[in-house]
């Protein structure tokens, strides 16, 4: 299997474990969610992993993967709030976690461009 052939199931690996890490775990995700959204952090935090499996199974698809990765690029800038929140709540905390909490900041860029790539490779794209 070719790199190119890889990099949609990877992304769609990616996106399959954190949407189930929201369900599995959810309360460490309730907790980055910003207060300025409506409702529960928990709503919020199911929604998000559901919208990550439905994205991850619209990657993987051959038939779905250039629109799916699209939404993902989208959903990735979406959730850039969250990782600032984050960032800024764990300022504090001990060198490690702070160190995970700034480091998932820079991240989001590549993360938005690799959908952004799948969705360029993606058959029948423009």
């Amino acid at each position: 299997m070719s790199r190119s052939a890889r990099s949609p199931l990877l992304l769609a690996g990616l996106l399959a474990a954190a949407g189930t890490a929201h369900f599995a775990a959810p309360r460490q995700f309730d907790h980055i969610v910003p207060r300025s959204l409506p409702g529960s952090p928990r709503t919020w935090t199911y929604a998000s992993g559901a919208a990550e499996l439905a994205l991850a199974a619209g990657v993987a698809l051959p038939r779905t993967r250039r629109a799916a990765a699209l939404a993902t690029a989208a959903f990735f800038v979406g959730v850039f709030p969250a990782n600032v929140k984050m960032a800024v709540d764990w300022r504090r905390r001990p060198a490690p976690q702070r160190a995970a909490a700034f480091g998932r900041l820079p991240l989001q860029a590549p993360l938005v461009l690799w959908a952004r790539g799948v969705a360029k490779n993606a058959e029948g794209a423009a």
